[in-house]
């Protein structure tokens, strides 16, 4: 039995196809069906039943499976264990970023990040935070960045900054006269949201509902993009809210439609996320230092005073 028949073992049974595990595997699918084999001759056991579309896990095939992962994760610690013990911060590292930090966030840390640790091969990923969690969770990704709190059993949550919200006021808007805004001035009937499924539109609506604000059924509008938002207040359509990052690379004219909250203002956490297994945990701790870093500097730089957050949940 060796760690690379487990890790095939766990490939056919994510997957539940032969071929797409071996080329998941970077191996021929020869040499991953081989190796499985190998693995139920030396055991006396079907681990997977062949006969059915997709392939199905047998009754001891599921627990030697949860073994597998057990053994697989133990033996990546052990290359963790001497990774830090010789201070190698290097490999492969895979992160996730929700789409409504990725756009800002990653050109303010990436050249940094590549510079100081060269040794580390960095894969980014957007992803919404529901695959985030799921693929943390499955192993597919070393960590993520997502706004939080989450409070999910396997996870920590580690805060690398709090972003502040803006509001985007057209001119002709009622609030266009305002110096700043309070929450209790929004009224979601009028806010331009994001579609579905980006946590920065749950913390919108959940800010506007400290205001008593609810939406209507005949009239709302809701876009994938933050600069879509932007254009359609600029047609008169509504007002929207960015988080703080978002307004930065604004021209001088659409810099004047901001607004800004009144001290302390609602805002969102952002939170590098990963199983508390802590797997590559020199990595991540790297990761975090130049994220803060250069955020909190970039915030504070434009004199943001921190900052009540917005539950998303």
């Amino acid at each position: 039995m060796t760690i690379t028949q487990l890790q095939y073992v766990l490939a056919v049974a994510e997957y539940k196809n032969f071929t797409l595990a071996a080329e998941k595997s970077f191996v021929t699918q020869p040499t991953l069906s081989m190796q499985v084999q190998k693995l139920e001759d030396e055991l006396d056991v079907l681990i997977f039943d062949r006969s059915k579309k997709p392939i199905s896990i047998t009754d001891a095939g599921m627990k030697i499976v949860a073994q597998a992962k057990n053994i697989v994760n133990e033996a990546e610690r052990i290359r963790d264990i001497v990774d830090q013990e010789k201070g190698f911060i290097g490999g492969e590292y895979v992160l996730g970023i929700i789409p409504t930090v990725m756009p800002t966030l990653l050109p303010m840390f990436l050249k940094a990040f590549i510079n100081r640790y060269p040794k580390v091969n960095l894969i980014i990923k957007e992803q919404s935070t529901e695959s985030l969690i799921r693929n943390i969770q499955d192993g597919h990704l070393d960590a993520g960045i997502a706004a939080t709190p989450l409070e999910i059993e396997f996870i920590k949550e580690r805060p690398l900054y709090y972003e502040p919200f803006v509001g985007y006021v057209p001119k002709n808007h009622r609030l266009n006269k305002e110096v700043q805004l309070n929450p209790a001035d929004l009224d979601i009937n009028d806010i331009l949201l994001l579609q579905d499924g980006h946590c920065f539109r749950d913390g919108v609506i959940n800010l506007c509902k400290t205001s008593k604000s609810y939406p209507d059924e005949h009239f709302q509008l809701q876009s994938g993009s933050f600069e879509t938002l932007i254009n359609l207040a600029d047609e008169d359509l509504g007002m929207t809210l960015l988080p703080f990052l978002n307004t930065l690379e604004l021209d001088e004219k659409k810099r004047k439609n901001l607004k800004f909250f009144n001290n302390p203002p609602p805002a969102r956490e952002v939170s590098l996320i990963y199983h508390k297994k802590e797997l590559k945990i020199q990595i991540t701790e790297a990761l975090k230092e130049v994220i803060s870093g250069i955020v909190r500097g970039a915030i504070a730089f434009q004199d943001v005073k921190i900052i009540s957050p917005v539950n998303k949940n």
